[in-house]
């Protein structure tokens, strides 16, 4: 890396932006200039990088002049208006919302998983949603040895999963139910301290959720897997920023428990957690912070001959956000693929 590049980070004052932030500065990405971007709102706050307080700008049709890289987390309706002028300004731009996803043009990855597709970018590559990135972080290395037939997957999705107003929000309806007040909801549309429901995103008419329905959507675009039959149940859980989920895989033949153990401890992006004497398994609070998907409890499905149990836990705004954006980067920086002729759409 011995090149360095001009990055912006558009939502840069949000739970992932500042995420993104820390981990440029951490993993020592090679930044020559950074630019932080936000609403108007937030212009003119500043954030601490490599010691230097950088002023927060609001983000116009001049911000991404001469800008190599924009690390975009500020929501779908931004991105639909700001990704493609950045791409026309000549930047590439890796976002973490939903706007481009499902985009045939638009590469989707996860760098454990496809990391060739980050090469196929016309200037925009998606980040998929924290939880099909931290489910196929766990899946992908068992699907390679052997097909999934089926998967039925159980989220248990934190608080960070809708920002950190929402996790502020939390921590006062905690406070305010011990004191016997009745919980501020402003951001969530029930109680989640002490509480849970399931994901309050728009329902289909076979009343799946689009939270749901990003995990199936999603996930078979990764795999390059039209087929792949996935069933999930999306839940919010009084948990700040690690998301869990309770697997059940299915395939054609048997998968041995040992050897799922032993390819999972050894897959990239994944720490084995097991315990069977302490019961102790993957926890949301040891997820958080960390960079790997705690994965563990690992066991034969006893309703099927062929399949598979497994439990895990994910730190939300790391890998389920920021450092897949960060390393799908990484990537386009080891290929010579981020200063690059970018198609206009």
């Amino acid at each position: 890396m011995s090149e360095s590049y001009k990055v912006a980070i558009l939502g840069a004052t949000g739970a992932v932006g500042t995420e993104l932030l820390d981990l440029l500065q951490t993993r020592n990405f090679p930044v020559a200039e950074l630019k932080l971007l936000a609403s108007e709102r937030s212009a003119g706050s500043t954030l601490k990088f490599k010691g230097q307080n950088l002023q927060v700008e609001a983000v116009t049709d001049d911000s991404f002049k001469e800008v190599d890289l924009v690390l975009a987390s500020a929501g779908a309706s931004t991105s639909k208006v700001w990704a493609k002028k950045a791409v026309e300004a000549g930047a590439v731009v890796i976002d973490n919302s939903s706007a481009f996803r499902m985009d045939p043009t638009v590469p989707l990855v996860v760098p454990e998983v496809n990391p060739k597709a980050a090469a196929l970018h016309k200037g925009i590559i998606a980040n998929p949603n924290c939880t099909t990135i931290l489910m196929s972080v766990a899946v992908w290395p068992l699907h390679q040895v052997q097909p999934i037939q089926r998967l039925v997957v159980a989220t248990y999705q934190s608080a960070s999963g809708a920002g950190a107003r929402a996790m502020a929000e939390m921590k006062t309806q905690a406070k305010e139910i011990l004191d016997g007040e009745a919980p501020t909801t402003d951001i969530f549309p029930y109680p989640l301290a002490f509480n849970l429901f399931p994901h309050n995103s728009q329902l289909n008419d076979q009343g799946y959720c689009q939270e749901e329905m990003k995990m199936v959507n999603e996930t078979r675009k990764i795999f390059d897997s039209n087929e792949l039959r996935i069933t999930p149940t999306c839940i919010r859980v009084p948990v700040l920023r690690a998301h869990s989920e309770a697997i059940n895989l299915e395939f054609a033949e048997p998968f041995s428990v040992v050897k799922a153990r032993e390819i999972l401890s050894r897959s990239p992006g994944v720490t084995l957690v097991e315990n069977w004497q302490e019961n102790y398994f993957p926890m949301p609070m040891e997820a958080s912070g960390k960079d790997d998907v705690l994965v563990g409890r690992i066991r034969q499905d006893i309703s099927h001959p062929c399949g598979l149990e497994l439990w895990l836990s994910g730190d939300q705004i790391r890998k389920g956000a920021a450092l897949n954006a960060v390393q799908i980067a990484e990537l386009l920086v080891a290929k010579n693929l981020l200063r690059m002729a970018v198609e206009t759409f």
